[in-house]
């Protein structure tokens, strides 16, 4: 009966051990506020947020960007001058990954992913990732540079390249002269 009881014992351990080691190894979580990345984006002096409607001229090219719609009509974004902070959510496989990404005169500044909530993928937050949006701007419609993939995180550097192509985009439209439906 001791030997049994034992048995059980560590029986029940090793699936305990076994289900806490995924959440052990996932990278799920909030690795910085949004408001404290707009704060270090802004030397703690947040600018006023301000609001881009999606017009019916700017849906057809987010679609193109993302492959589907943005699923909602306005994207607030933060201003000083001609550099601008996107927080922006994409899905990754199942879930929203939320990226900021500021835009300083036409290029990538900084892209970072804020929040993970997918179970894989995680890796795409890691510098050695984000780092190769630095610089980046938009030519003929898309981003300029290669973005190298990360194996085992394919849906998740997707999500993250089509929100720095978007931010791109959407600082385009804030930053000219031009009024949204004349483009």
């Amino acid at each position: 009966m001791h030997r049994n009881f034992i048995g059980l014992c560590a029986a029940l351990l090793g699936v305990f051990a076994m289900a806490a080691k995924p959440a052990a190894h996932s990278g799920r979580g909030v690795y910085q506020e949004p408001v404290d990345f707009l704060e270090e984006v802004f030397g703690g002096e947040v600018p006023t947020p301000e609001a881009l409607w999606i017009t019916q001229s700017l849906q057809p090219e987010v679609e193109r960007i993302l492959g589907h719609g943005l699923g909602v009509l306005r994207v607030r974004y933060w201003r000083r001058g001609e550099r601008t902070a996107w927080i922006l959510d994409e899905i990754g496989k199942d879930k929203p990954i939320t990226t900021g990404v500021v835009i300083d005169e036409g290029h990538i500044e900084r892209t970072k992913v804020l929040i993970f909530r997918e179970s894989r993928g995680w890796e795409v937050r890691y510098p050695a990732f984000v780092e190769q949006f630095k610089g980046a701007e938009l030519e003929e419609e898309k981003l300029d540079r290669r973005i190298d993939g990360i194996t085992g995180a394919t849906l998740s550097v997707r999500a993250v390249t089509h929100v720095a192509h978007l931010a791109l985009f959407l600082h385009q439209r804030v930053t000219d002269s031009r009024p949204p439906d004349s483009q």
